[in-house]
């Protein structure tokens, strides 16, 4: 029986909200300690990419190797999101502790390795290590946190975990900058050793997980776990050299990506005859967690406008410095834990399904105001929007993320959770290859058809050109910007239609009542 029809589930939040203590792992331990414990594990892994990004300039100059270091980025992002779904499941098999522990041990060993590197190569390899250990992170954090609390106290604890990523966000480039200015970059790794070092102690001395009867024990299936190891890898690869390092229909591209859809149809069939999957059906056969995954997935896609292409934007057309554009982007980070927290007292009310509808339904209006902006906009009125899009956002993403996991047991958590962030991240690697397609589409056309000359010949030379704008004729460097604001707007225009799409998974797929697991019943598999 699938888990929307199992018995013991709740058919209302409303009614589920007021429910009892929790059962969670850490229900014996220090709780303030434990989750004290449990941001500082998740400051980790939210620091490590804005405070990396901020000293690229410093380590190219130490390293060398310009034209590979944006796979500092683009490797971290491949380790964790393709090792997500195998520690989703290890954390349901063996507990959340040992893989918690782990991760973080492995994150701390990559950023020793990191301090180390004594070249590009080494430390893109050493990245990757650190990613391994992120993807633990990333996913056993969030699931411990809907474990610690009933339905009715997630807000809180998932709105902490927030505030993490918004303070990392706007803090992270600030220290970054201040390590890379007065101190070598090297300490930009160090500095997570102390910290994670801290973090470990504290959760093997107050994280204790209740004993549970086995939900689903069996062998690991590490043919799965390598299978979707290499296919997210080979995927994600095509996807971030697509276009960049050789051309979308060219052989390499068409290649890898025929070879990663073969790699998808073998984990498909090993995922069918492993006892104990990695993916297993039922995340895709419950209506529920689909069409979560699917919304999330869309998020994912829709950030990479904010998060990308805004920085560009309030440098490029606005002129603003790099620390003022930043700060452009950021405000979106300090709406997003507010609503966050206020989004409990809304899905309270109407659901989750209805509550995350109207958070999309406001940032699509939203995204789509900002392709309406005058040229030149002034400074305020992109903050404005980005103010906005982080509230409407807030309370779009939380309800999915509490109530999805709120319509499993402990034994299923992990996996569903993993899944969910999953999802998110691959999205946020489509998004990054197909929004950098429309930009340079965009420009491209609009170099070819410029009415006046002196502007750049190739994709390449317009980031030259726009750092020093005096150098064009006063016309060009005018025309110049406003292609850069054209592109942006195509770009979210392309988010808008994310967020739309995002908007009729969930009225056409997920349930307008989330099938709510009884909170004494989540030891329990939720489909027997």
């Amino acid at each position: 029986m699938g888990a929307e029809e199992s018995t013991g589930e709740r058919t209302g939040e409303a009614a589920a909200s007021g429910s009892g203590a929790a059962s969670g792992a850490g229900g014996r331990a220090p709780r303030t300690a434990l989750v004290t414990a449990l941001m500082l594990a998740m400051a980790l892994a939210a620091l490590d990419s804005s405070v990396v990004s901020t000293a690229v300039p410093q380590i190219v100059g130490d390293l060398g190797g310009f034209s590979v270091f944006s796979w500092l980025f683009a490797g971290y992002l491949l380790a964790v999101t393709v090792t997500l779904p195998v520690y989703g499941k290890l954390s349901d098999t063996f507990g959340r502790k040992p893989v918690l522990l782990f991760g973080i041990a492995l994150f701390i060993v990559g950023s020793l390795l990191c301090a180390l590197a004594w070249n590009m190569a080494a430390l893109i390899a050493f990245r990757l290590v650190q990613g391994l250990g992120g993807g633990a992170l990333q996913g056993t954090v969030q699931t411990l946190a809907a474990d610690l609390y009933p339905l009715k106290d997630r807000p809180r604890i998932q709105a902490r975990m927030s505030s993490v990523w918004a303070a990392s966000a706007v803090a992270g480039p600030a220290l970054g900058g201040l390590i890379a200015s007065y101190a070598d970059w090297r300490w930009i790794f160090l500095i997570n050793l102390p910290l994670g070092g801290l973090a470990l102690w504290m959760l093997a001395r107050h994280l204790v997980e209740p004993v549970r009867s086995p939900g689903r024990l069996g062998p690991v299936d590490w043919a799965g776990a390598l299978g979707v190891f290499a296919c997210g890898a080979l995927l994600l690869f095509a996807l971030v050299q697509g276009g960049v390092a050789w051309p979308w229909l060219s052989a390499p591209s068409l290649g890898l990506l025929g070879a990663s859809a073969a790699l998808a149809a073998l984990v498909v069939r090993i995922e069918r005859r492993a006892a104990e999957p990695i993916i297993p059906g039922w995340v895709w056969r419950r209506r529920t967690i689909a069409a979560v995954n699917l919304a999330l997935g869309a998020l994912g896609l829709l950030m990479v406008a904010p998060l990308v292409f805004v920085p560009t934007y309030a440098q490029s057309v606005l002129g603003l410095g790099p620390v003022s554009a930043g700060l452009v982007m950021s405000a979106m980070t300090l709406t997003w834990p507010a609503s966050a927290a206020f989004s409990q007292h809304v899905y309270r009310r109407i659901g989750f399904r209805n509550s995350a509808a109207v958070g999309i339904s406001l940032a699509a209006a939203i995204l789509f105001a900002f392709t309406l902006l005058p040229y030149p906009a002034r400074p305020w009125q992109p903050t404005l929007v980005m103010l906005l899009l982080g509230a409407a956002l807030g309370l779009f993403q939380l309800p999915l993320i509490v109530g999805v996991q709120s319509t499993v047991g402990w034994s299923e958590r992990g996996t569903t959770t993993a899944s969910v962030l999953f999802c998110r991240q691959v999205g946020q690697s489509l998004g990054a290859a197909l929004f950098g397609a429309v930009a340079n589409a965009t420009i491209a056309a609009r170099l070819a058809h410029a009415p006046m000359s002196g502007l750049p010949d190739h994709l390449d030379d317009v980031s030259k050109a726009l750092d020093r704008p005096e150098l064009l004729p006063p016309a060009a460097a005018g025309y110049l910007r406003a292609t850069v604001a054209a592109a942006v707007d195509h770009i979210f225009l392309g988010a808008t239609a994310a967020a739309v799409a995002a908007l009729l998974v969930l009225l056409l797929m997920a349930p307008r009542r989330f099938p709510i697991l009884e909170e004494h019943q989540e030891g329990r598999r939720a489909d027997t």
